[in-house]
């Protein structure tokens, strides 16, 4: 590796690092400072990534937070506050203050403490403080906000819900699953075992009834309300699952690896770069279904080019022409 290559700093890290930075000052933190100081973007930034690659990455980061319930407040100038070239973000604390009149029993209070001087010895990482101390010595005051956070966590799929609650009850449900490629959703049915996150999407994993054999499902797949049924199934068959969920997707991802030439310094190297190994030509990086991979490498327009698999290639084609027949259209 260069000398000058970048930890790759797991993108979790990097979320929990931007949520400690923003908690951490009531007057909020500009995108400069925040690209500049906290971990997982200033290494970035050092290593020579370009600054459009990063504000890409905080933009997308900001939406995952605030998908799971992060209520990231942007503040923009008084007297025009259309005007974001300046803006500064945060996190309200005020979102995680407990109710006045809320009382707790001392056996509460006692275990409540308990679980809060864990969790304020190992929450915050060493990249964290780090980041902290670099920001006050810009001289905007921060403090300690990341003991006694929790996100409030909502999930994306309205699905989840349902399929975990018919796990936890072994109890067989039928979805509409609809397909690449197909006109039309299928009704499965299924004795649903364990939901996995895989390459943050998550998966449902089971018994398909239909053909009698395990089964993964994509929940952004699932089109419709998840029906859950009385008809039950052992509760034995869930030990293990999700380990065997996990094992099968680890061994589509090494059964089908892409080929990529990817732009230095921009968005999809910093965001495939995780993911990769290095390879003569470009990069290789695994994946286990090629749509919803296609539409990744979609998003990110020139910055990386496809040389194979083939059917990778033309999927990534077709939706780059399909957005710019869109643009052409509304133009």
């Amino acid at each position: 590796m260069p000398a000058n290559a970048p930890a790759k700093s797991p993108p979790e890290e990097r979320l929990v690092n931007l949520v400690v930075a923003l908690m951490a000052t009531d007057q909020g933190l500009t995108k400069d400072t925040i690209l500049s100081s906290v971990a997982g973007y200033r290494e970035q930034s050092e290593s020579g990534a370009s600054k459009d690659a990063l504000e890409k990455m905080f933009e997308r980061d900001k939406e995952s937070l605030r998908g799971l319930g992060v209520p990231i407040e942007t503040i923009g100038d008084w007297a025009d506050p259309d005007d974001l070239r300046e803006a500064r973000y945060r996190v309200p604390t005020t979102e995680y203050a407990l109710p006045e009149d809320i009382e707790f029993t001392p056996a509460e209070l006692a275990l409540l403490n308990l679980a809060g001087g864990v969790w304020s010895e190992s929450s915050m990482s060493d990249d964290a403080r780090s980041g902290l101390r670099k920001i006050r010595a810009l001289g905007i005051p921060v403090d300690e906000p990341i003991i006694g956070y929790s996100p409030r966590i909502s999930l994306r799929e309205p699905s989840f819900p349902d399929l975990q609650r018919a796990i936890e009850q072994s109890r067989v449900v039928r979805f509409p699953y609809l397909k690449p490629g197909e006109a039309a959703p299928r009704t499965r049915r299924v004795q649903p075992l364990a939901l996995v996150e895989y390459e943050a999407r998550w998966h449902v994993f089971g018994i398909d009834l239909d053909v009698r054999a395990d089964r993964t499902f994509l929940l952004s797949r699932i089109v419709g309300p998840v029906a859950t049924t009385r008809e039950t199934f052992d509760a034995a068959l869930r030990d293990g699952a999700g380990e065997r969920a996990l094992r099968g997707l680890e061994e589509v991802a090494a059964r089908s690896t892409s080929l990529l030439e990817v732009n230095p310094g921009t968005e999809a190297a910093l965001r495939l770069a995780r993911r990769a190994r290095p390879a003569e030509q470009g990069i290789r990086v695994p994946y286990v279904d090629v749509h919803i991979f296609a539409d990744e490498l979609a998003s990110y327009g020139p910055e990386v080019r496809v040389v194979e698999p083939a059917e990778l290639r033309d999927q990534v084609i077709e939706r780059l022409a399909a957005a710019r027949d869109v643009n052409g259209a509304s133009a």
